[in-house]
């Protein structure tokens, strides 16, 4: 009965921090800090370190997975901690970026456009489905209803994958044409 108690106690949270998240990062996409007289230096310097961190993240997520089908639930816990902290220290240095920053657009031609445009709005829909997925993944994990857990972790570990990975192709495909 606690286990439950534990998910139940975190489920308001869970769908706040989902909704909240995406609905404040599209808000922050379109707010400059020069647009309330607060001159800033242009944090151009991020993106590749975000991109770097999604990479990280995909390497960090493969990990925590061959540590849990290796028996390492100390070890997995430890790596699946570790891709929120980066998936947190992402989306930090993303608002922070486009606070700054005018946006980049994708000068590219042909199909490579509409490939660049699939990726980059699979990853962002998927980005946002995955937020909830990853925090009752998690909370499943405290709770100790591994059972449960294990479930969502199927569904939760490809889509989590496929952002970090697709993070860092979206950042390559759109690199030439940072100013």
């Amino acid at each position: 009965m606690e286990n439950n108690s534990l998910e139940k106690k975190y489920n308001s949270l869970i769908i706040v921090v989902s909704v909240v998240i995406p609905i404040a990062v599209a808000l922050l996409f379109t707010v400059k800090l020069k647009d309330f007289g607060i001159q800033v230096t242009p944090l151009s310097f991020l993106p590749p370190i975000y991109a770097a961190i999604n990479g990280l993240t995909a390497v960090v997520l493969v990990a925590g997975v061959l540590a849990i089908k290796n028996g390492k639930r100390k070890l997995h816990q430890r790596f699946m901690t570790t891709a929120i902290a980066l998936s947190l220290a992402f989306l930090l240095m993303y608002i922070a970026y486009h606070m700054t920053t005018d946006s980049t657009k994708f000068g590219g031609g042909g199909i490579i456009k509409y490939v660049y445009f699939f990726i980059l709005i699979t990853h962002i829909i998927l980005s946002i489905i995955v937020i909830p997925l990853v925090l009752v993944t998690y909370v499943r994990a405290l709770a100790q209803v591994f059972d449960k857990h294990k479930k969502i972790a199927k569904i939760t570990f490809p889509i989590w994958l496929y952002v970090a990975v697709t993070g860092v192709v979206v950042f390559l495909m759109i690199s030439p044409y940072y100013v």
